[in-house]
């Protein structure tokens, strides 16, 4: 699983200074660091190192300005991390190129450059949105087989957690919870329903939601909106 690379090179970008979170805007991993906010780094995960990894970071130019790929290492060190045209065309579109082994050991096989290409302020701003808002790092990078856990589920879950035990108005829970009115009217997952004017109840599916996600979700979320 590509999850089991993702550790690995959390702790290699934490090394370099950055706050590292998994899978935010279809990217693997997004790091930001405080002290210098205009720089998002991007990093993708493959179990191999191939075409579709150099892929995957073209597609990712537009929006950060440190991409760095990092694939598992090949047991005999005859993988494509070792053919030079390889590493080449990482060195020319100026990826970073990491070899992750089986220890969890990580090797730089290139250092990335700065290029210079067109960037789509728009994805790159929601990228950095949801970073700045999601509540700790509840999703590792490379997940594809789950919904993720982003920072708006993690505001509809506090929400619904404070539900659990009567019905509530979204101006109660407003104070704790500033997004409470949007959440519970527009109502993306199905866990809510009105009970009777201006007064929300949690349907069956916001319950199990509640017991199978509440160890994810944030007691009192800060800001406000956040894509589902």
């Amino acid at each position: 699983m590509e999850t089991s690379l993702y550790a690995p090179v959390k702790r290699f970008l934490e090394g370099l200074g950055y706050s590292v979170k998994g899978e935010i805007g279809r990217c693997d991993l997004v790091g930001l660091r405080d002290d210098d906010p205009a720089v998002v780094v991007i990093g993708e995960l493959k179990l191999s190192f191939n075409l579709e990894l150099i892929l995957q970071g073209v597609d990712r130019m537009s929006l950060g300005d440190e991409i760095w790929l990092a694939a598992q290492l090949s047991a005999r060190g005859k993988g494509r991390e070792s053919d030079p045209r390889y590493r080449n065309l990482c060195r020319r579109l100026g990826f970073g190129l990491l070899g992750v082994s089986n220890s969890g050991r990580v090797d730089i096989l290139v250092s990335p450059t700065a290029p210079t290409p067109r960037k789509d302020p728009r994805r790159r701003s929601r990228l950095v949105e949801e970073h700045k808002r999601r509540q700790g790092d509840p999703a590792a990078g490379g997940s594809t087989r789950k919904p993720i856990m982003t920072a708006y589920r993690q505001q509809a879950l506090a929400c619904a957690a404070a539900m659990t035990t009567a019905p509530q108005r979204p101006r109660d829970l407003k104070q704790a919870f500033p997004d409470a009115q949007k959440i519970l009217h527009r109502n993306v997952y199905g866990w809510f329903e009105r009970s009777e004017r201006g007064v929300y109840a949690l349907t069956e599916t916001g319950r199990s939601a509640v017991e199978t996600w509440l160890p994810q979700a944030p007691t009192s979320p800060d800001g406000s909106g956040a894509s589902a």
